[in-house]
């Protein structure tokens, strides 16, 4: 395949950013969309030019380490992962734009990489268990509805990508932040803390710079682990209940 690639290049935080054009032939349909930028970069390395940063790390679909824009679109609106994206999902002589995350929240460090501390932070402010459990727990040792059992374990799928955050027109992480908080108050463990987790974890949200959520839905849409909508009602179920809890209290 030969390929046009627009791509937004960016020396650093502090300066001016624009998109570059590259031709790139002899991709393999059976690339995926990273090993498609290793091959443009060994190019460029070839040439004396500097490479297009980008973040990458398990290239499973796993770490939520990748996403750029593309086309638009976060992950390229493939329903997976950045690397997960194969590049026989494009045709013989396309132009892709890539571009990275845009969002205050996330500034770029280079190129296509941001910085997406912002959500350490967020997780850092509640998104725990205060409770020393000791060793693992028998399996059904502490009975969980399933209904629950199940809730929790897709909103824990979350891998922290900032697709949704890509995605909103608000830039909120609000799916993000209500996975980790869902997560956690569908379980037992999760109870004592359950009522200041919640205040902690969306004022720290507001507190990065996050826009509000206006339930638009884009950030569900480009989800790669299908975190539902549903999860930010239950994040406002528990925000409201908040209120009328004394601090300290469940």
């Amino acid at each position: 395949m030969k390929l046009k690639l627009r791509i937004w290049r960016q020396a650093g935080p502090e300066a001016a950013g624009r998109m570059v054009e590259y031709d790139l032939d002899g991709v393999s349909e059976d690339m995926s969309f990273l090993e498609m930028l290793d091959l443009l970069n060994e190019n460029l390395t070839e040439r004396n030019e500097e490479p297009v940063a980008f973040d990458h790390d398990c290239r499973e679909g796993i770490c939520g380490m990748c996403g750029v824009v593309i086309n638009g679109i976060a992950h390229g609106g493939s329903a997976t992962t950045t690397c997960q994206l194969h590049m026989r999902s494009f045709s013989d002589g396309a132009t892709i734009d890539i571009e990275p995350w845009r969002a205050g929240a996330f500034p770029v460090i280079k190129d296509l990489a941001v910085d997406r501390n912002a959500f350490d932070r967020i997780i850092a402010a509640g998104g725990f268990i205060s409770s020393n459990t000791g060793s693992a727990p028998e399996a059904h040792s502490t009975p969980v509805p399933k209904r629950e059992a199940d809730r929790a374990f897709d909103n824990a799928t979350c891998i922290g990508c900032g697709a949704c955050v890509a995605a909103c027109p608000n830039s909120s992480a609000m799916l993000f932040t209500a996975a980790k908080i869902t997560h956690l108050a569908m379980l037992p463990q999760g109870q004592p803390e359950r009522y200041r987790r919640v205040k902690s974890m969306v004022a720290q949200h507001d507190e990065e710079g996050f826009g509000n959520c206006t339930n638009i839905g884009e950030c569900a849409a480009v989800c790669p682990k299908g975190i539902p909508l549903e999860s930010i009602a239950q994040l406002n179920r528990d925000l409201i209940a908040s209120l009328f809890k004394a601090d300290g209290k469940q």
